[in-house]
């Protein structure tokens, strides 16, 4: 029997709309296209620094109040996540599944933070979508980047 390979994937992939970053995942068309080749070390990398991701830009909006009834309630509304995924990384799975259906953040041990306070969860969940995007994609960018070679010198010096 094979064991189950973990993945963000949330089923929402809006790279095959042509979109170059995941709006359900944060990860770009090749991150998702390598992902089954990437070893089960790598895989798990990646996750935690796609929650990082999630963690730091939630943060700019979201509190948590009670960690424990954020999991109650994604349980009981069975919203997948993983054991060792961080509670704001968390909040944003809960606000994408039910952010047409929440009305009371602190209900979910949420509390949003000044400037979202006056949203919906709907309004909010779109705002941090476009945040992540913004995010995801200076994470790309800062990937793409060529790192410096140390051993090379500046041919302008040269004489």
């Amino acid at each position: 029997m094979c064991a189950r390979i973990a993945s963000p994937c949330v089923g929402l992939c809006s790279t095959t709309l042509g979109d170059p970053i995941c709006r359900g995942c944060q990860r770009t068309d090749s991150e998702i296209g390598e992902w089954m080749a990437l070893t089960a070390e790598q895989r798990s990398q990646r996750m935690a620094q796609l929650d990082t991701l999630r963690e730091r830009v939630a943060g700019c909006f979201l509190q948590i109040e009670d960690e424990a009834l954020l999991e109650a309630q994604l349980r009981r509304y069975r919203i997948r996540f993983r054991p060792e995924q961080p509670p704001l990384s968390r909040a944003v799975e809960l606000l994408r599944v039910g952010r047409d259906r929440i009305r009371d953040l602190s209900r979910y041990g949420l509390r949003p933070l000044e400037g979202g306070a006056e949203l919906s969860a709907a309004e909010l969940y779109a705002r941090l979508g476009e945040r992540l995007l913004e995010a995801a994609g200076e994470r790309e960018a800062a990937n793409r980047a060529p790192t410096p070679d140390p051993d090379s010198h500046d041919l302008e010096y040269r004489a």
